[in-house]
């Protein structure tokens, strides 16, 4: 294995995935690190955590255990993947997890960018944009677990570490790999471990991947890997040879966990030509709704390829918070969605789209999966992908905001056949 890649979540893990696959490594997604040796042919190995929302001290502990398993396959470079909307909170897990990844590869500095040109995704001047939107004016000043309220990656970044962070703007990124490489050195040399890198295009981000290649530590979203493959394979390195995957067959289902702007779009979508069951978080809570209810529900309409959705205005769900406790809301829908994708897939649905970061998580654990073999691209960031479970299992698991209206028919085409 030639690179190793440490995801706060599910999503974000296929995200990378897809992003290295389409770059010519063969990839494999690993669901935690695994108990056993990568298969031979794993060039990049990206482990899928669930850390982006729990306590730092836990993410630490975690990360860094699947970095160590990493590196213990011979990765020669790791790479710490977050969301491109840098899902955090001030008190969050990013910077702990950064800067303990630093002092396990020896390294003395690392940048940090979540830019994703192709989702709309930007770095100026360290702030970051979704769209033509600043970050905390995007709706994600909203998100119920992660709300940002500052689009300043820097500021946000200084909250949540011991140092003080760099800058490097965008004139430098557009100066070429040379120039980047010599301000990563000054702000070395200054004593900066992490620096925030501006990037606006691919080939702002296919500049800075150059720059990256003898950095033993790099952090960003999907985005900072666009340029990583080319360094291996200046190298002679890589087999070029794109793996050769199984074709899922049976019924298909969607699950949609997530409240993002997006998603409401993509269910609404779905919704005009096929069944839906909406899920309210309070009958969760409440027992009014059971994941065995909702697996009898899609058996009866199997034929349809129907939706189960728990997704809201942030309005709503911002009222079940308060009423049981933000935690034991997430907890609930979570756990509902996890029971039911197994149950569904006990019942033999062998094609299952997720929307939302946590709960693609809460899918992928439920299932008992260890491992993902990524597909073609079916959105930007959103790969197919295929597990073995009593037979393939193709699954599509979605960010929250990634994807475009029509995202859930498109995936249950791309990840199998009826």
């Amino acid at each position: 294995m030639l690179l190793g890649a440490v995801a706060d979540d599910f999503t974000g893990a296929s995200d990378l995935a897809n992003t290295l696959a389409r770059g010519g490594m063969r990839t494999v997604q690993f669901v935690g690190p695994s108990q056993d040796s990568a298969p031979a042919d794993c060039e990049a190995g990206v482990v899928a955590l669930k850390t982006r929302s729990i306590e730092p001290g836990e993410a630490v502990r975690q990360s860094l255990a699947a970095a160590r398993w990493l590196l213990d396959q011979g990765c020669r470079q790791i790479l710490f993947k977050y969301c491109s909307t840098f899902d955090s909170t001030p008190a969050g897990n990013i910077g702990p997890v950064a800067e303990a990844l630093l002092d396990l590869t020896g390294a003395e500095l690392a940048v940090a960018c979540p830019a994703f040109a192709k989702t709309g995704r930007r770095l100026f001047m360290g702030h970051l944009f979704v769209g033509d939107r600043l970050l905390s004016e995007s709706g994600m000043e909203n998100h119920p677990l992660t709300p940002m309220t500052d689009p300043d990656i820097r500021r946000w970044l200084r909250r949540q570490t011991q140092g003080e962070v760099g800058l490097i703007p965008l004139d430098t990124v557009r100066d070429g790999p040379e120039a980047v490489a010599a301000a990563f050195e000054s702000e070395r040399r200054a004593g900066r471990r992490l620096v925030v890198a501006d990037a606006t295009s691919d080939d702002d981000l296919l500049a800075l991947g150059k720059a990256l290649a003898g950095h033993r530590l790099i952090t960003g979203g999907s985005g900072i890997a666009l340029g990583l493959p080319d360094n291996f394979r200046a190298q002679g390195l890589l087999s070029d040879r794109p793996a050769e995957l199984p074709v899922p067959r049976g019924p298909g289902a969607v699950l949609c966990g997530s409240c993002s702007a997006a998603s409401r779009r993509q269910v609404e979508a779905y919704l005009e030509t096929v069944p839906g069951l909406a899920v309210e978080p309070a009958d969760l809570l409440s027992g009014g709704m059971s994941a065995l209810q909702a697996a009898d529900w899609v058996e009866s309409r199997e034929g349809a390829a129907p939706i189960v959705y728990s997704t809201a205005d942030p309005t709503v769900v911002a009222a079940a918070q308060a009423s049981f406790g933000r935690a034991e809301t997430a907890a609930a829908v979570e756990r509902f969605f996890g029971d039911l994708a197994r149950m569904l897939a006990d019942r033999g649905v062998r094609r299952i789209a997720v929307g939302g970061g946590e709960t693609s998580g809460a899918v992928v654990e439920a299932l008992g999966l260890k491992s993902l073999a990524i597909g073609a691209e079916i959105d930007p960031g959103v790969p197919a992908l295929v597990a073995e479970r009593d037979g393939p299992l193709g699954l599509a698991l979605k960010s929250g905001n990634f994807g475009g209206p029509h995202f859930f028919a498109k995936a249950l085409d791309a990840i199998g056949s009826p």
